[in-house]
């Protein structure tokens, strides 16, 4: 074995679980939290050192939601529409993500999902916060 493989040997028990691919919500969770902290650190600094893990977690996040998290097309107005007809919701089911007055003016598109709300809707409905940008 090469030297490097063995250094990576020796860590990997510990940081496994943060360079794999998740494959339950639990582990799917803990790296969209670990990512929203990453982005929090590294904002646009593409120089920054964690950059690149930054970049590694997501593409771990989007392999995971191409497997089990399906997509739902169509422009974010849409998209939560059909998911309410889906699950039989009316506006007043939605208090979660503000006032039915709030909601109301989301569906029609004289307000826009705030981050707050996409994070409250792809949790509640279990599509990628993609779905509602």
């Amino acid at each position: 074995m090469n030297i490097q493989l063995k250094e990576i040997a020796k860590v990997w028990p510990d940081i496994q679980p943060i360079f794999s691919v998740p494959h339950n919500e639990k582990g799917y969770n803990k790296l969209v939290n670990l990512l929203d902290s990453l982005i929090d650190e590294v904002g646009n600094k593409e120089n920054h050192s964690l950059a690149s893990l930054m970049e590694t977690i997501g593409s771990l996040i989007e392999t995971y939601e191409s497997q089990y998290i399906r997509e739902v097309e169509g422009n974010p107005i849409d998209a939560l529409k059909t998911l309410m007809k889906e699950h039989g919701l009316k506006q007043s089911d939605l208090n979660e993500i503000g006032s039915q007055g709030v909601v109301s003016e989301i569906l029609s598109g004289k307000r826009q999902l705030n981050v707050h709300q996409i994070k409250i809707l792809s949790k509640r409905f279990k599509v990628s916060p993609a779905v509602f940008i």
